[in-house]
């Protein structure tokens, strides 16, 4: 008997990858925008500025235009407009109730930010795991033809 290799692609959704999946989102976000100052939009904002624009700088901003369009792609294809708003107003009670059970607490700006940006990496991770999450939940498989 030929040993069958296992298709990570259909095998199904595990922790160790939703975790994986949330943690590149997560450092999308925050090196896009955080309120630490350090930042792909602090350094660039900085580099025009002072009219020392550069090409490392073009390719950061073109790198991470892929990596929102592959995350912001694949989440609205998955989730829709209505899972999108879905996922964000569970995230918001989630951090509701957090604040108000005091686990949070959110007594500046840069605090209510870095709880935005992190809510944002967690709706982007679920979108792009939304397929392998729906056929463990369901057993269905998502199946979209886009004509292009």
């Amino acid at each position: 008997m030929a040993n069958k290799k296992k298709d990570v692609a259909s095998s199904g959704m595990t922790a160790a990858g939703l975790l994986w999946r949330f943690l590149a989102a997560l450092a999308l976000v925050l090196l896009t925008y955080n309120p630490s100052g350090h930042s792909a939009y602090h350094w660039v904002a900085a580099a025009i500025s002072i009219s020392d624009f550069g090409p490392l700088h073009l390719l950061l901003v073109g790198v991470l235009l892929a990596g929102w369009a592959i995350y912001w792609v694949s989440t609205w294809r998955s989730l829709g407009p209505f899972g999108f708003t879905l996922a964000g107003v569970i995230l918001g009670a989630i951090i509701w109730l957090l604040y108000d059970i005091g686990l949070l607490e959110s007594r500046s700006a840069a605090a209510i930010t870095w709880i935005a940006l992190i809510a944002l990496a967690a709706v982007l991770a679920v979108g792009v795991s939304w397929s392998h999450l729906w056929r463990r939940i369901t057993g269905q498989f998502n199946v979209e033809d886009v004509d292009d």
